[in-house]
């Protein structure tokens, strides 16, 4: 299955492990990042034996991503890379008013679920777009650098349901694409459960990764 799902690029992906701090920071890629584009593949599933999640391969072939243990909404969700290191930690909470939504906070690693302290700080906040007046039907959710800033970094557009959305920052440039997959040979889709995840220069595959699991928690 991982050679049906190896992408077309020849490009590799490689596996983080400075400890940024902040949404901008977090999304600043490594030197080989900012040179080209990267082209994941996503498969909603995962390779651990009934469990549920997402496994991210990368163009090489090899294991990128993973998330195991997944369910539609959780509460609590680990990103980890392909040798199962945490990567983030994204956490719901859910706000008392039902009319008012969720949101979602992002950790860098692994933040214990039962954890009060101040120092495990959220590297960013994203919000569902949940306006009434639905001004803009095509935002999906917003994402900011902290729950108290009014500006958004980035904004999230399209639909999730088709596998296809586009994150944007401030100056409206394409920064990752989620696309449907097609076949080499005949151009078949492999429907919603395997889509390419397309991640332009200077974006960090990693929290583009993150985006793809707030999307599914919001929108399946």
């Amino acid at each position: 299955m991982l050679v049906l799902l190896k992408p077309r690029s020849s490009r590799t992906v490689h596996h983080y492990h400075e400890q940024d701090q902040g949404c901008k920071k977090c999304v600043n890629g490594s030197d080989e990042e900012a040179a080209s584009s990267i082209s994941l593949t996503v498969w909603r599933k995962s390779l651990v034996f009934s469990c549920k999640g997402f496994t991210v391969i990368a163009s090489n072939g090899n294991l990128a991503y993973r998330v195991d243990n997944y369910s539609a909404r959780p509460d609590q969700t680990i990103l980890m890379d392909g040798s199962g290191n945490p990567i983030f930690t994204i956490r719901r909470r859910r706000k008392k008013l039902r009319i008012m939504g969720s949101y979602w906070l992002v950790y860098d690693g692994e933040v214990d679920k039962n954890s009060t302290s101040s120092s495990n700080k959220p590297i960013c906040c994203v919000r569902k777009n949940m306006s009434i007046m639905k001004t803009k039907p095509s935002v999906l959710a917003y994402v900011y650098g902290s729950m108290s800033e009014k500006g958004s970094k980035y904004t999230i557009e399209g639909s999730y349901a088709r596998r296809s959305c586009k994150i944007m920052d401030e100056s409206r440039r394409v920064c990752s694409e989620i696309k449907k997959k097609k076949t080499l040979i005949g151009g078949a889709s492999f429907g919603v459960e395997v889509f390419d995840l397309i991640v332009q220069p200077g974006f960090d595959s990693r929290f583009a990764m993150a985006i793809v699991l707030l999307l599914d928690q919001m929108f399946s």
